[in-house]
């Protein structure tokens, strides 16, 4: 690593209407390191970055960019690109049904005279996989590959245009622990060979694995830069300056005693999709009392997703068979309705796709799922749902000008609590809780968490499927571990490890 400042960003200020989204932010980037950008949703990083990039261009924020001591003024993302800079956004931009190098040179095309040279772009797209050190057929389309593997094409992609400074924006939050694994050896590859990368994310375990330095934006500002070499670089330091204030266990303590009734029992559960034709689930077994949180850990791709589906109404179509008995009664749901006047909610783990409808506002989302309790013959009660959505709103503290805002335009973390109002307000005894804080910040986690408590002493039951072993410790009172369509095994927290989770995770 250098001690040469390859990007500097001077008293960066960018509004929009009602909001300053980033306050006379500044800071310098060194060459030839990883760099981190933490901070809470909302913080400013993913806009900072934007303007960066030219998605934002010149002239609509204050402030200056210098790229290797040179002032830019980058009007379109295609000027930065110019410039070397390319950045790879959590929500990947590549085309399904594409090829791996149509993706990688799409919008770059390879051309001899007039037409497309196919043999020079498979050529190239090979080097280029090369250098991200990923096996895959060129031809190969993209609907075919693991998340994992398109990340890497995404990186291919990015240095097929001889790029020098690479933004990465949440690139981990899809992917499993083998798939971090290799990005990061990727990264540091890149890094010995001049590349600077520039990462944003929430997860500081990761930051303190792979940070060089990290710069914590709060509110707009840029708060502090920590130096990984001189030992700065800590989870509470990092927490303190994110949230303003410290947060010594990110996981609250609950006092309650759960209830030996029995809420939620599944025997002999069996689960066949025929569209993929496989079974996803075989014999599983479990129960979930009272007033506790039941956590569900195991690998991607375990089934674990799917047992919810399964439960709640089957809405995927799968074959199932098993005994099912919640609160007393005995029988399968075919319907999500039928779940939900049994006292079930199920928030997805994709709230943008399956949980929440983006250009539709806070108070429409979170009626959403029970509007007939607001309906008197056919007619919602306007004003009574305007109540519902402000109880909401401030029991949640869901940061919101107002509950008119487009859902589309909030954080992360408060799109999360809009989730859970949408099925808190159907009122159930039973949650299923589908990776409940992917994606959010420390402090937004911590205010989900101390909810999830909340609910639990009401004596609400919580199912809780993570990928997050951390969390899965942190907040169960029991916990069952899936591999391969199996419950390999069912541990008291007291007995639970993150190695022993991970033994039963990998019997199969």
């Amino acid at each position: 690593m250098s001690d040469n400042v390859i990007l500097e960003m001077r008293n960066i200020t960018k509004e929009f209407p009602g909001v300053k989204a980033l306050d006379n932010i500044s800071f310098a980037v060194k060459e030839g390191e990883i760099h981190c950008l933490v901070g809470e949703n909302g913080a400013g990083k993913s806009t900072l970055m934007k303007v960066l990039s030219g998605v934002y261009p010149h002239g609509t924020y204050s402030g200056e960019i210098y790229l290797n001591g040179e002032l830019q003024r980058f009007n379109s993302i295609r000027d930065s690109e110019h410039a070397g800079i390319a950045i790879i956004y959590q929500e990947l931009a590549l085309i399904p049904e594409l090829t791996v190098y149509e993706n990688i040179f799409l919008g770059n095309e390879i051309r001899k005279g007039m037409r497309m040279d196919w043999n020079e772009t498979i050529r190239r797209a090979s080097e280029m996989l090369a250098k991200v050190k990923l096996d895959v057929n060129p031809a190969a389309k993209i609907v075919e590959l693991s998340v994992g593997r398109q990340q890497l094409i995404e990186i291919a992609k990015a240095l097929s245009k001889d790029v020098r400074l690479l933004i990465l924006d949440e690139p981990t939050s899809a992917l499993n622990e083998d798939d971090v694994d290799n990005l990061f050896d990727l990264m540091r590859d890149l890094k010995s060979n001049g590349v600077t990368l520039i990462m944003i994310t929430h997860k500081l375990r990761e930051i303190m694995r792979i940070a060089d330095s990290v710069t914590v934006i709060r509110d707009g500002k840029s708060i502090v830069t920590l130096d990984a070499a001189k030992g700065e670089v800590s989870e509470q330091v990092m927490i303190k300056h994110m949230v303003g204030r410290e947060i010594d266990n990110i996981y609250p303590s609950r006092t309650h005693k759960r209830s030996e009734e029995v809420v939620l029992e599944v025997r002999d559960w069996n689960v066949f999709d025929p569209v993929i034709d496989r079974q996803l689930l075989k014999n599983s077994s479990f129960n979930i009392k009272r007033g506790e949180i039941v956590g569900f850990a195991g690998l991607m791709g375990s089934g674990r997703t799917e047992l919810a589906l399964s439960i709640f109404g089957n809405p995927a179509h799968y074959k199932v068979d098993g005994e099912l008995t919640v609160n007393g009664q005995q029988g399968h749901f075919h319907h999500p309705q039928e779940a939900m006047n049994a006292g079930v909610a199920y928030v997805s783990e994709d709230r943008k796709r399956n949980g929440l409808i983006l250009i539709q506002d806070v108070r429409e989302n979170t009626t959403l799922a029970n509007l007939r309790a607001l309906a008197s013959r056919g007619v919602i009660d306007s004003n009574r749902e305007i109540q519902v959505a402000n109880e909401y709103r401030t029991s949640l503290n869901i940061k919101t000008p107002t509950i008119q805002q487009k859902v589309g335009n909030l954080s992360g973390g408060n799109q999360q609590k809009v989730s859970l109002a949408k099925w808190l307000f159907v009122q159930p005894n039973i949650l299923i809780l589908d990776e409940p804080t992917r994606g959010i910040d420390v402090g937004a986690k911590f205010e989900i968490y101390t909810l999830m408590n909340r609910l639990v002493e009401q004596g609400m039951s919580i199912l809780m499927i993570s990928s997050e072993l951390p969390e899965v410790l942190g907040m169960s009172d029991r916990v069952y571990v899936v591999s391969a369509g199996e419950i390999t095994g069912e541990l008291p927290i007291a007995e639970a490890t993150q190695e022993r989770i991970m033994q039963l995770a990998t019997m199969n």
